[in-house]
């Protein structure tokens, strides 16, 4: 489970009720994903139409072919099988790696009470699917377990965009959330059960490593050649070990660091690129440039790098040399009528299936934590049964459980029907919830409420506009000031054709200081001067101390008493609480986020993006017409 990025960033809530909205990075992911899930089927049906054909032997000699890396004495030789699952897999779970400790440093993971559901969801669907294969399978397949735990993300987004909800924003970051609590303990079992015998000199290199990679990262390391040059180390030192390379991949993403942007990092990079522009020369470049990777974390910028690689070359890679299995001579009939295939296929699509939905259930009714908002059970039940979608893992699983070449053909067999029934059962359990429960779409809200009060909201332009903008912001927060300067450039393209409307999304939990300085902007108003306030507040982000604020008002000229005295009011506070309660119903979850015309809008927020958003909407509305109402 792995995320690129675009590098637009906003300010994420942490609070319960303010959940951060999906960021760019992960809508990057996510399409990522969805679209490596067409290259990985291709692959694999390549790869059975190779075993299955006059040119097998090809197949078989192909990854069967040793390729050596050789420096003065030393010497690494594996197959090209080997190489894939050992070498280039282990990048594979480098950026699972990497997307885990993100979750657990910015992401998902950070609040425990979001995470519960997601967490108490992932034990069933890896319980169950394991408890029943043990009930199922032969006693001489016991041990294989492991292959049913797993859950594909490629293939379970892949399937989700065929088969799910049209709008699945918030399921998929639930089932993306799940999964990485899956990908901690399928490569735990990897390492602890279907490993080589130990060497302790290797544990010992390990540890080494790990622990070189981990302080870089504690003490702000920014290249990340370092990294990967640690992480090689590690890899190697982990085959050395007797572990599989999974565990080297993982554990190397888990030790690099996430972090948001910080302001001061985006501000110094913001300067030297003025400098560049002013006297634009060959240092002056080089040293915007390094300021601007420095402002990104490692962890993001290795993401970005290298989540290509692993979606569109690593795993397909992965399904071709994995998933050839000759099914000739009564092979596929022999795997159709072996208990083994069937204690895979059902322990993967039943146990996900039972074992998520289930866990969500009990979860909920114990009051654990909630669902995400536009997630109904089923909406759950229908990604649990796309959860039995093992693939990747499975296979990777099976290979190493099953050294008998007809053994692992027939879990194979069982790897790919699992895929195949869990997906038509996620079909028939997203139809059924349609029809029987009205959840078609599992997103947020998308529809502004409640809609614009020219005797409430503050607002700049005519108020016979045809296009409403509507930003929720926050004045402490570092993205909305960058972007403050978007209404204004939109109001001089469109003049009259547009106002723009501003409401409070203070995010406490990181801006201590933001809902004071809202209720500053709440308490200017009562005195017409709103907009004075709103641009000094943004002016001094830095400086929203009590005393600054009654300095602020002073000198825009304000009765300074009866703004104390609005600033500390009841009502100034439940004026704020009422945009934050609008804010949630209508789908925001971090600040900047925009309306326009009433529809909440995605994706990045810089003025040309926003500039054609307005031109889509002012021409899907004919708003030549007249005025179009924000609802």
């Amino acid at each position: 489970m792995t995320r690129g990025g675009t590098g637009q960033h906003e300010t994420p809530a942490v609070r319960r009720s303010l959940l951060v909205q999906l960021a760019a990075p992960v809508r990057q992911f996510l399409s990522t994903e969805a679209g490596s899930a067409g290259l990985l089927l291709a692959a694999t049906a390549l790869a059975l139409v190779w075993a299955n054909s006059p040119w097998s032997e090809s197949y078989v000699s192909l990854w069967s072919a040793t390729a050596s890396i050789s420096v003065a004495d030393w010497n690494l030789s594996m197959d090209l099988a080997h190489w894939v699952n050992d070498g280039l897999m282990a990048v594979f779970f480098f950026v699972v790696g990497l997307e885990v400790r993100r979750e657990f440093s910015v992401g998902a993971l950070t609040d425990p009470r979001r995470a519960a559901i997601p967490v108490i969801a992932a034990i069933g669907g890896l319980a169950i699917p394991a408890l029943g294969y043990l009930l199922l399978a032969p006693s001489d397949a016991n041990g294989a377990w492991g292959v049913v735990i797993g859950t594909d993300t490629a293939f379970m987004l892949g399937a989700l965009a065929v088969v799910g909800p049209r709008l699945a924003t918030q399921l998929r970051v639930f089932l993306l959330t799940l999964t990485v609590i899956d990908d901690i303990v399928a490569v735990s079992v990897i390492g602890v059960f279907y490993s080589d015998s130990l060497r302790l000199s290797g544990l010992v290199l390990m540890a080494v490593f790990a622990a070189v990679m981990a302080l870089m990262s504690r003490y702000g390391v920014w290249p990340a050649m370092p990294y990967l040059l640690a992480g090689l180390g590690l890899w190697l030192a982990t085959l050395h070990a007797g572990l599989h390379a999974s565990i080297a991949g993982m554990l190397g993403g888990l030790l690099i660091a996430a972090h948001l942007p910080r302001r001061d990092a985006v501000e110094r990079a913001v300067r030297r690129f003025r400098a560049f522009r002013q006297s634009p020369g060959v240092e002056a470049g080089r040293t915007a440039h390094r300021e601007l990777v420095r402002a990104v974390s490692v962890n993001e910028r290795l993401q970005i790098r290298l989540h290509p690689w692993a979606s569109f070359v690593v795993v397909p890679l992965f399904a071709l040399a994995n998933a050839g299995v000759d099914l000739r001579d009564g092979v596929l009939t022999d795997a159709l009528a072996s208990r083994l295939t069937w204690a895979v296929a059902i322990a993967l699509v039943v146990g996900k299936l039972v074992g998520i939905t289930l866990a969500s259930w009990a979860g909920v009714r114990a009051g654990l934590g909630k669902l995400p908002q536009g997630v109904g059970f089923g909406h759950v039940t229908g990604g649990a049964a796309l959860s039995g979608i093992g693939f990747t893992v499975s296979l990777l699983i099976a290979g190493l459980a099953f050294p008998d070449p007809m053994n692992h053909g027939r879990a194979v067999v069982g790897i790919l029907v699992a895929a195949v029934l869990a997906t038509v059962a996620g079909w028939v359990a997203f139809r059924a919830a349609a029809v029987l429960r009205g959840q078609t779409d599992a997103d947020l809200p998308r529809r502004l409420v409640p809609s614009v009060d020219p005797d409430r909201d503050p607002i700049r332009g005519s108020a016979e506009a045809p296009i409403t903008l509507v930003e929720y912001g926050d004045y402490e927060c570092p993205f909305c000031a960058a972007v403050t300067g978007v209404a204004d450039e939109l109001r001089a393209r469109f003049g009259d054709g547009i106002r723009y409307v501003f409401r409070h999304l203070p995010l406490a939990d990181v801006h201590p200081h933001a809902e004071l300085a809202a209720r500053a902007a709440v308490a200017a108003q009562a005195q017409g001067r709103f907009w004075d306030m709103h641009e000094t507040l943004f002016a001094h982000a830095a400086d929203l101390d009590y005393e600054d604020l009654a300095g602020y008002a002073g000198e825009l000229g304000l009765d300074v008493e009866r703004f104390l005295r609005d600033l500390e009011a009841d009502h100034t506070a439940s004026r704020v609480r009422e945009d934050i309660a609008s804010a949630e119903a209508s789908g925001a979850r971090g600040t900047p986020t925009f309306f326009i015309n009433g529809v909440r809008h995605t994706g990045p927020h810089d003025a040309e993006t926003i500039t054609r958003a307005v031109w889509a909407t002012r021409d899907s509305a004919g708003a030549g017409t007249g005025p179009v109402e924000s609802r």
